[in-house]
């Protein structure tokens, strides 16, 4: 496995690394003049190189640009303020970030060493406390996410540059969850966090409206080397026709989450592409467990094979959107089991023969009956994702022409949530992120454990040996039997279907020609690096 290559480091490491830092310096030693000579006279060239990009999302909770905040993390990480301990190369392999490496002291004791000569943006030390500091401020009691890190005993540091984690227990994806930007390091001298956010980034922040755009400028002294631009606009909107034709109008320079009836078009203009990545996104319903006929098995089951999900990725996404769904993890994952799993192609007559067993029968016209009635099934879905809607007209029509009274709501997020905690629905289509800590237990935990999450509450599935199972794989630090267990896993959901896992995402960002540099992060947590840069 990927994480593997980062859990065999000793306390060795930072001399270690040191000493390659020195013999790479050395030896580049002779060339640096001219390095440095070509990118200053690039940067003359390009300035001002102020980048223009189109968001879906951005902070929204009331202006709070603070990282520790709920979700906003996700929006100043992409900015380019904030970094994190640990994080992913666009190969989601794991890689020191703030940190330099780490070491398993025993099953509760993780050690991490830190990255000496790094400065927040207005000047302080990167350092123990200021690790602890970021850390502890998550771990509140107040911090609506603090259940996600109560598996931290207490956080110490041992010397100006090494902090030590205990964890209550042996708790495997305890590097996994410093990748997220909830604990970003923060500077502990920022005197207004919530409007005046401090990282460490490539990026210093500029300016913010809520619910409008966010501005950075270069961090001139960025520990990374030199960042390209001179800064970047963010600008925030949830209608994907809308961003994409922002670009087309060049009124940005970038656009994220195109619609794919948008693809050809962008393309066939030769100053703009679009680039196209698999990424850990899957589109997914959630089914209300608890209704008739919904609690059958059977029924969950019928369901998933009446989809076509090649016939959707190819009409709904236009054939570039997204590949179809076996399980809950894409194959790009290294902790997926599709290569074990069937999953559920389509098989209309096995459908039926589900239908059946469960007491839903075809009447005379060809429509399916259960108690007497029209079988009906209602798919509620949001807009602000382009795929959404036309994947769930899609799969209505389908089930449709299998006689099943379909029909698809669209709503905020936020209602279809209200529904599914009032038990008042039928199916939910959903966009996650299954794995943006690259650990397993993150989705797992969230959606199938019965007895901590509220997700389960939307499905009321409730599996002990399921469970026992996800408990069991986040408490060894064996990778390998890690990965037998997760399999299981993955094997028993896709044999429950309490979820029905219908596509994963390819993410759709188109740019101008102009734009360089830019690499598409599967996690979705990254976006803005020191690498990129505008080039006429």
């Amino acid at each position: 496995m990927h994480i593997e290559k980062l859990t065999r480091l000793t306390k060795r490491m930072p001399i270690l690394l040191m000493g390659a830092i020195l013999i790479v310096s050395i030896i580049s030693a002779g060339c640096a003049d001219l390095g440095e000579q070509e990118k200053n006279t690039q940067n003359e060239s390009l300035e001002p190189a102020i980048l223009n990009a189109a968001m879906v999302f951005g902070p929204d909770k009331g202006g709070n640009l603070d990282p520790g905040y709920g979700w906003e993390g996700w929006y100043v990480r992409k900015a380019g303020i904030y970094e994190t301990l640990f994080s992913y190369d666009p190969e989601m392999e794991l890689q020191p970030e703030l940190a330099i490496g780490y070491d398993l002291i025993n099953d509760t004791n993780w050690e991490i060493y830190l990255r000496e000569g790094v400065k927040f943006h207005d000047g302080a030390p990167l350092n123990a406390d200021a690790v602890i500091f970021s850390i502890n401020r998550v771990r509140d009691e107040n911090n609506s996410r603090h259940v996600e890190y109560d598996f931290i005993e207490d956080i110490s540091k041992e010397d100006e540059y090494t902090v030590i984690i205990t964890t209550k227990e042996p708790y495997a994806p305890t590097i996994a969850s410093l990748t997220d930007p909830v604990v970003s390091i923060v500077s502990p001298k920022a005197v207004d966090i919530e409007t005046q956010p401090v990282g460490t980034g490539p990026f210093m922040f500029e300016s913010f409206q809520t619910g409008a755009s966010l501005t950075v400028k270069k961090n001139p002294n960025y520990w990374g080397g030199v960042v390209k631009l001179d800064g970047v606009k963010f600008q925030y909107n949830k209608d994907p026709i809308a961003r994409s034709l922002m670009l087309s109008a060049g009124d940005v320079d970038i656009a994220r989450a195109i619609p794919p009836a948008h693809f050809e078009i962008i393309n066939a203009n030769p100053n703009h592409e679009v680039l196209s990545k698999e990424t850990l996104r899957t589109y997914f319903m959630y089914v209300n467990c608890e209704k008739a006929p919904l609690n059958d098995v059977k029924v969950r089951q019928a369901i998933n094979y009446a989809i076509d999900r090649e016939e959707l990725v190819n009409t709904a996404l236009e054939g570039v959107g997204g590949k179809p769904a076996k399980s809950i993890f894409p194959n790009i994952l290294a902790w997926s089991a599709n290569d074990k799993l069937e999953g559920y192609p389509h098989n209309k007559e096995k459908a039926l023969e589900m239908f059946a067993e469960a007491g839903i029968t075809s009447n005379d016209e060809g429509q399916l009956v259960y108690n007497g009635e029209p079988f009906t099934l209602e798919i509620q879905t949001y807009s602000s994702r382009p795929e959404l809607q036309p994947s769930a007209e899609a799969m209505a029509a389908q089930l449709e022409a299998i006689g099943i009274s379909a029909s698809v709501k669209i709503a905020e997020s936020s209602a279809i949530q209200a529904d599914m905690a009032d038990g008042n629905y039928d199916l939910a289509l959903y966009a996650w992120g299954v794995a943006p800590s690259g650990d397993p237990d993150y989705f797992l935990t969230k959606h199938f454990v019965s007895t901590e999450n509220i997700c389960s509450d939307w499905t009321h599935y409730s599996n002990p040996q399921v469970d026992e199972w996800i408990v069991d794989a986040r408490s060894t630090m064996d990778q390998d039997v890690r990965k037998e267990i997760y399999d299981k896993v993955q094997s028993q959901i896709v044999e429950d279907s309490p979820e029905i896992f219908v596509f994963y995402s390819n993410e759709l960002v188109a740019q101008s020609t102009e734009v360089k540099g830019y690499e598409i992060f599967p996690n979705e947590i990254s976006f803005m690096t020191k690498d990129m840069f505008l080039q006429e």
